[in-house]
């Protein structure tokens, strides 16, 4: 390939909208260029790049005997309603109708319809399968943001599983899991398997695959002590056990005025954080609910949603507060309420002594002792951990990182082949839906992990297993015929030698060539310029950790060979 004979637009400065660095990068080196918000067009190079991604994917797909497919990306309406997520996905679904006024989803993603090929199965010795495939994916996300990271089309390898029994899935599950471990430690990018929130994907077990990254929008809890390692959608903690007194023998109002927060009752009134009962107030699913934490500790919201099973849920507003407990926000309280569910966080339960709002501007109670005078519907852990707090398997402090979110596996259980009466006869003879996994990694959020991890002023700094060339060849006098014959000869030695390579052969100075090619981030670079060859010798660069070696003509192949292979 020659740089002239392709379109690599890059730029001399950053693109002013750009933030994270994978994004800044691949558009000022060239890989990509914005449509519109949250879709991207990938360019040459950028290409190259996506098909080696995919084909290391796919040989650890193919090694653990999963078998490739490919489903339609336009689904009918009927099939999201069946499975019961034409609802709950309805805020990332794009929906489109056709000339006839039919209904149809863009492929937000593909459980529904691989439990429809499932109903082909029909006897437990067919069983496991495990089928993948590498397909566009539309979501109407609310912030398309830092380039490749969060966009509203992109390709994800998405592969399904069906075991006949749980110990099947398990199996099946463990098989993944090692599976995208190796996938990411090819692309040369550290991952930290987590616990995680199922989600609006439902099922029992599900694990993410998280890459420590400043552009992260995710929040890994950890402990370096014994690497327990959760999202903080998941993750939990000790707590230093609270010694409460005897409290009083019923709750005891007592005036607050001007009260609003937390803070305000802690300071003024003698009511430490940890002694008061912070209530907030939802809407699961259309019902208005209490939610109560201690005052120290903060609601996470996907717990109250997997705690409660709610797929629509949303702080209530001041006015429909008022209307339902008399009084707002800042004085609120579930003490003798009966009349709506409470939710409690488990750092509550057992807790005497406390103070919280009486549903009265400007009241609060203390001496409320939770057993006694709250009604409490469901405990379970609702609050979010913080860095410090103890960890749950060994007591040493917990650490908080942000984090890029690179694959998702999911124990989905039985829900779509249930919702598709997907069955087949087991040894018995009996009917039995088999059990259903899915897994799923973004291919071009692959790829922007990768440049987040590997980078320097320079630009992109690709491992060589997914680099969109091995080599370029950089004629630094292309206006002297004898150089550049020399640079061809270079470069149709290292084609034959089945290195991919490219030659600039552009007739730019030798410094704008040096600049794109460590822009571009090609792992080697061979330099062929006039006082070189006249000591036949060539300059080597090894872009990761730009030092040159000079290496004689004649040897170039082999040198390169053997530092490829190294790297």
């Amino acid at each position: 390939m020659r740089w002239s004979q392709i379109h690599i637009p890059t730029l001399r400065e950053d693109p002013a909208e750009a933030g994270a660095a994978s994004h800044r990068l691949l558009v000022r080196a060239g890989y990509i260029r914005q449509l519109s918000a949250g879709h991207y067009s990938l360019l040459t190079l950028a290409v190259r790049v996506r098909a080696k991604v995919i084909d290391i994917i796919r040989q650890e797909m193919n090694a653990i005997g999963a078998q490739e497919l490919l489903l339609p990306t336009m689904h009918p309406e009927e099939t999201w309603r069946r499975s019961g997520r034409w609802d709950s996905w309805a805020d990332v679904m794009f929906r489109v109708t056709d000339h006839k006024g039919a209904v149809n989803v863009l492929s937000a993603t593909h459980e529904e319809i691989f439990a429809i090929l499932a109903q082909e199965l029909n006897s437990h010795r067919q069983l496991p399968q495990a089928w993948y495939q590498f397909q566009t994916k539309f979501r109407d996300e609310p912030r398309p943001r830092a380039g490749l990271l969060r966009v509203r089309e992109f390709t994800m390898k998405d592969s399904y599983t069906f075991d006949l029994d749980a110990a099947g899935l398990d199996a099946a599950f463990d098989r993944h899991r090692e599976a995208y471990l190796r996938i990411f430690e090819r692309f040369d990018i550290p991952v930290i398997p987590v616990e995680a929130s199922s989600g609006a994907m439902g099922g029992r077990d599900s694990t993410e695959f998280m890459s420590p990254s400043e552009a992260g929008e995710d929040l890994v809890v950890q402990c370096p002590a014994c690497n327990y390692a959760a999202n903080v959608e998941k993750a939990t903690s000790r707590l230093t056990p609270v010694e409460d007194g005897p409290g009083l023998p019923a709750p005891e109002r007592f005036d607050t005025p001007g009260v609003r927060t937390i803070e305000d009752l802690a300071t003024g009134y003698d009511a430490p954080a940890y002694r008061q009962i912070k209530t907030l107030v939802y809407f699961l699913d259309g019902k208005l609910t209490l939610v109560l934490l201690r005052g120290d500790h903060a609601l996470n919201e996907q717990k109250l949603a997997d705690a409660t099973g709610a797929t629509e849920l949303r702080p209530a507003h001041p006015e429909e507060i008022a209307e339902a407990l008399g009084a707002q926000p800042g004085s609120l309280g579930a003490v003798a309420v009966t009349a709506l569910p409470v939710i409690a966080d488990e750092a509550l339960r057992g807790r005497r002594d406390m103070v919280t709002g009486a549903n009265s501007d400007d009241v609060h109670l203390r001496g409320v002792d939770v057993d006694r005078d709250i009604t409490v519907g469901t405990w379970a852990d609702l609050r979010e951990v913080a860095a410090g707090e103890p960890c749950i398997q060994c007591g040493e402090p917990l650490e908080l990182l942000t984090a890029i979110e690179v694959g998702h596996i999911f124990k989905l259980g039985y829900k779509f082949t249930k919702a598709f009466n997907v069955t087949v006869l087991d040894a018995s003879g009996e009917r039995v839906h088999p059990i259903m996994g899915s897994y799923g990694i973004g291919v071009e959020r692959a790829m922007a992990a990768i440049v987040e991890c590997h980078y320097d002023e320079r630009g992109i700094i690709w491992p060589v297993a997914v680099a969109p060339f091995t080599v370029v060849v950089v004629v630094a006098q292309s206006e002297d015929a004898e150089t550049a014959e020399a640079g061809e000869s270079v470069y149709e030695q290292l084609t034959a030698a089945g290195v991919e390579v490219i030659v600039d052969d552009r007739a730019e100075r030798a410094g704008v060539k040096f600049r794109d090619a460590e822009l571009t981030g090609i792992p080697f670079r061979v330099t062929v310029g006039k006082r070189g060859l006249a000591e036949n010798t060539l300059e080597v660069t090894a872009r990761a950790t730009g030092e040159t070696a000079k290496v004689p003509v004649g040897d170039v192949v082999a040198y390169l060979r053997d530092a490829i292979a190294a790297a």
